[in-house]
């Protein structure tokens, strides 16, 4: 971090690394789910990274501490990954992966609703409280957008991406509750590694196809590069700028997402999400900052997760 408090030049290349590699991965689920079932692809991913994560957990008695709150990782496991990734698997089988991305980023919009149950009035803010409205508003047109204007949209794809979004916001409550005294590499790692274990039968028993080479390609790019050397990416990026700001990066992701459904895989760029994609973008800001770029260290409840972003 600079004097000024902006970032360093290693701060900002750690940044845009982050922008890409949680940004990619809706492309690459898109074309793992081509020829493996869901449950294949979670669990190649997460036993793949565990196993590329595990020397760097170990060192320095991160997975020891780990295993000491066993029943709380595998609980951010269940909620971080379990789920969230097999409902994406499903979901981008009909669900363009740009659109997949956008709705993921309302993740602060469900959070801030959290903390308000959990008695957070700064929520209540006229700037959180408007984020919240705008982010909201561009949901609606997102999904709904297509079929006013005579195209179609599975609202029950939708309905998946958007409970992945709530789970994503529960699991930073539980990490911050929880499990805020054990490393963050021992939890992640642990909680791949028992998530992979979980998900290894339902694999054998949902693959009914012999998987073709660009799916066993994009399921090593998912396991490799935005599993594992994510986070480890992630971990530099914190200790670089710090945990308030670190996770910023998260809403440059959808942009990444659609630009490269529509290049890659020509996914069409609909009106619908033209004009709700900045109104999810500039809600989901104000609803987790209220408008400012640090928010206070001192209030956890502001909402930027201080430990772990969404893992697409």
């Amino acid at each position: 971090m600079t004097a000024q408090g902006g970032f360093s030049r290693r701060g900002w290349l750690l940044f845009a690394a982050m922008a890409v590699l949680w940004g990619v991965p809706y492309l690459f689920i898109s074309i793992a789910v081509e020829s493996l079932s869901p449950p294949s692809i979670v669990a190649g991913r997460t036993l793949l990274a565990a196993l590329l994560l595990l020397p760097f957990a170990i060192r320095g008695g991160a997975l020891r501490a780990a295993l000491r709150h066993w029943p709380w990782v595998l609980a951010f496991g269940l909620v971080e990954m379990a789920g969230p990734f097999v409902l994406l698997g499903h979901a981008e089988m009909t669900l363009p992966s740009g659109m997949t991305g956008l709705l993921v980023a309302t993740v602060p919009l469900f959070a801030a609703l959290i903390a308000l149950g959990g008695g957070d009035r700064g929520v209540l803010r006229p700037a959180r409280g408007l984020g919240l409205l705008v982010g909201f508003v561009g949901v609606a047109i997102v999904v709904a957008g297509p079929g006013l204007l005579g195209g179609e949209v599975d609202l029950l794809a939708a309905g998946e991406v958007l409970l992945v979004a709530v789970l994503y916001s529960i699991a930073p409550f539980i990490v911050a509750r929880k499990l805020a005294d054990v490393p963050s590499i021992g939890t992640i790692t642990l909680s791949l590694l028992m998530v992979g274990i979980i998900y290894l039968p339902l694999a054998a028993l949902t693959q009914h196809q012999i998987p073709t080479l660009p799916s066993i390609a994009a399921l090593l790019v998912l396991a490799v590069v935005c599993t594992a050397v994510a986070f480890l990416a992630f971990f530099a990026l914190i200790r670089e700028v710090g945990p308030v700001r670190a996770p910023l990066f998260t809403y440059v992701n959808p942009v990444v997402a659609i630009v490269l459904g529509a290049i890659v895989l020509a996914e069409p760029l609909t009106p619908g999400l033209l004009i709700g994609f900045p109104l999810i973008i500039a809600g989901c800001w104000f609803a987790a900052t209220g408008g400012r770029l640090r928010p206070p260290a001192s209030t956890p409840s502001e909402l930027v997760p201080t430990a772990h972003p969404p893992t697409p």
